[in-house]
């Protein structure tokens, strides 16, 4: 239970690698706060509901300034606090570079990073006044290695290593941390839906360990990187591949 007493608030939290976070956090005893675009919100909160913690749910758009700040306030309305933000929100439409609209390269872009940067712009000052934060930004290894028809994708998540970097040490004195979790080939809704059989079997051998990432590879990083053991860590990125960009 080292989360007992703490609020948590993971954005696209409805599925996937956000819901296993947000699963996770919960399970160890946060109050915890769930963020996404989709419907299903509501149903991720009934099953978290269950582990007998506080949860809170929310409809809405990280790329709307007024979501957000609706969901921020009604939190501290709530719980008066929020310890640890997880910024998981994010889309990977496949698109060639030449094919690319400006209007698409600007979508993931908004929700990428100037989702992460609503959030962060919101929660932050809260954090300083409490003189205590854990920030976790959901990057990929799109921001170490190049992956074709995601030119836009590997932008986003590259930005989100450098914001992270740069906010880390602006934060530290006020005893708040800034990490960011670079996934690699992770098995989600999403990724079944858009990927070929026979693309999986390309992309587990292309993996060292010999198998597909999972969601709750990723939320154990998390959980880790949100607690006061990870308390000397902060501008970090921490890659969780099985091994597929150290080859």
């Amino acid at each position: 239970m080292r989360f007992s007493g703490k609020v948590a608030l993971v954005t696209g939290s409805a599925m996937g690698i956000g819901r296993e976070i947000a699963y996770r956090l919960a399970s160890e005893g946060a109050s915890t706060v769930l963020f996404d675009l989709s419907d299903k919100v509501f149903e991720t909160a009934e099953e978290i509901r269950k582990l007998g913690v506080k949860v809170l749910a929310f409809k809405g758009d990280v790329t709307n300034k007024q979501d957000v700040e609706k969901a921020v306030s009604e939190t501290l309305k709530n719980f008066g606090k929020i310890d640890i933000l997880v910024n998981n929100a994010g889309i990977y439409p496949f698109k060639p570079f030449l094919e690319m609209t400006e209007e698409e390269w600007d979508k993931v872009m908004n929700v990428n990073v100037k989702g992460t940067f609503y959030f962060t712009k919101a929660v932050a000052p809260i954090m300083v006044k409490n003189n205590y934060g854990r920030i976790i930004n959901i990057s990929s290894i799109a921001a170490i290695v190049g992956f074709p028809a995601l030119t836009h994708y590997c932008a986003s998540k590259a930005a989100i290593v450098g914001f992270t970097r740069a906010l880390a040490l602006e934060l530290a004195r006020f005893n708040i941390t800034v990490n960011a979790v670079a996934p690699g080939p992770i098995e989600t809704p999403g990724t079944k839906a858009i990927i070929t059989p026979q693309a999986l079997e390309a992309t587990v051998k292309a993996i060292p360990v010999g198998r597909m990432g999972l969601p709750s590879d990723i939320a154990a990083v998390v959980a880790f990187l949100a607690s006061d053991e990870a308390s000397f860590i902060t501008g970090a990125l921490i890659v969780a591949d099985g091994g597929y960009t150290a080859q």
